[in-house]
């Protein structure tokens, strides 16, 4: 069972371009618990950011923002289970048709958080580190979507999996 709509939204995305803060929700790096809210301007909270992270560990269960904050039995989904979602999705429209209403959320900058592609492309976390600096992430944007390994200071969207 998976949410359809990102973990911090106030509701579901209304296209696979839709580049409100209010479908977006909320961004996370890598294993952390802190999540970010971005207005087009600023970055909420405005704590201080972290552009670098280099721990050889996948996303801990005690730091899962969906088990945090909707309950037991929710998690981030691993990279292998991207990959099954995937049912041959080759474009950010292929994402949104699907049951999971996936949209380009676009991400934060590891350099200062900063937002970048919101409306062009899609960045989901795995729950599954590639080495110490990166994690897997489904991404996605016009012409393509796969599995993409990106650095761990990079703040995505979740989805959350229920066992």
């Amino acid at each position: 069972c998976w949410i359809t709509q990102n973990l911090g939204a106030d509701h579901q995305a209304t296209s696979a371009t839709d580049n409100t803060e209010a479908s977006a929700g909320w961004y996370w790096q890598f294993n952390r618990k802190q999540g970010y809210k971005h207005d087009g301007t600023n970055r909420t909270p405005n704590t201080t950011w972290t552009s670098s992270i280099d721990e050889n560990s996948d996303w801990q269960a005690g730091n899962d923002p969906c088990t945090i904050l909707l309950g037991t039995g929710w998690r981030i989904p691993t990279y292998t289970e991207w990959k099954n979602a995937d049912a041959g999705w080759d474009s950010r429209t292929d994402t949104y048709n699907s049951v999971l209403k996936l949209h380009a959320a676009g991400y934060l900058h590891k350099s200062d958080g900063s937002l970048v592609t919101r409306g062009s492309f899609g960045n989901y976390w795995s729950s599954t580190q590639n080495s110490s600096t990166g994690g897997w992430n489904l991404n996605f944007f016009i012409s393509h979507s796969f599995m993409y390994n990106a650095t761990k200071a990079d703040g995505f969207s979740l989805r959350c999996l229920r066992d």
